[in-house]
């Protein structure tokens, strides 16, 4: 565990700069482009799926996944960002990993990532260091992206603190009679929502929507899929880029390039 010795102007917009700030892996990702992602630990099924897709083609394209760590949603980003372009916010000292049933995701992150927190080490978990720790979240996040959460839910502290550092909130967009919270954002015009994932990775990473999609291809292409697979998956995909030379097609599987 070490101890941040540079400032970040992004936590200027907290009410109090940390006084210190620890870590563990990668300091290095706090210089780069970053959006914070939040949400429930109970999400429905189209959240779960729509938090691990915003947050895979963000990574893709460059931007860092910002979370806390906890289960449901901010477990889902950092898995789909991938360690090495996460930053884990941690509401108890680094000599822990809370909660146990993430230890793996969290040890990955510390190796290959980046996990920070404001707390000694020996700092167990207590009720009110989750909200400081949802404010480091929230600052160090260009915008709030909500994809889940219910009146009353600790959630929307996250929201309020987006709101008064006058950070953008997006949430997804629900059916009535779920994640009435978010809906409520939308609403009161609190928030926008993503109805495109490509359009919106588009917006904050500086690609075209055609390249954030190219991005996501070339990566599953790094798996060696099997040519009919590939196929299946993506018809047309796969055609353009054996033609541009950007994959190459050896014993029924499928190599990248480059």
């Amino acid at each position: 565990m070490q101890q941040i010795d540079f400032h970040i102007p992004e936590l200027d917009a907290m009410k109090h700069y940390p006084e210190k700030l620890f870590y563990k892996g990668n300091s290095g990702l706090l210089h780069k482009k970053k959006i914070a992602i939040v949400g429930s630990r109970k999400p429905n099924q189209y959240a779960r799926e729509l938090t691990h897709r915003l947050s895979h083609k963000l990574s893709l394209a460059g931007v860092c996944i910002v979370s806390g760590g906890a289960l449901g949603v901010d477990a889902i980003a950092h898995k789909a960002a991938g360690a090495k372009n996460t930053i884990m916010v941690a509401a108890t000292g680094l000599d822990k990993r809370y909660p146990a049933i993430n230890k793996n995701i969290i040890a990955d992150i510390e190796t290959k990532g980046l996990v920070l927190s404001q707390f000694e080490e020996g700092t167990p978990s207590h009720k009110y260091h989750f909200p400081l720790r949802n404010e480091v979240v929230v600052a160090l996040g260009d915008v709030l992206v909500v994809t889940y959460a219910d009146f009353n839910s600790g959630t929307m502290r996250s929201v309020e603190y987006a709101l008064k550092m006058g950070k953008e909130v997006y949430v997804l967009a629900h059916r009535i009679g779920e994640s009435e919270a978010t809906n409520e954002l939308l609403a009161k015009g609190e928030a926008k929502a993503i109805y495109n994932v490509d359009a919106f990775v588009a917006q904050f990473a500086g690609f075209t929507c055609k390249e954030v999609a190219l991005d996501e291809f070339l990566y599953y292409c790094q798996s060696n899929p099997t040519y009919e697979d590939a196929l299946q998956k993506y018809p047309t995909k796969i055609f353009e880029a054996e033609l541009a030379g950007t994959i190459v097609i050896k014993n029924a599987r499928v190599f990248p390039t480059s």
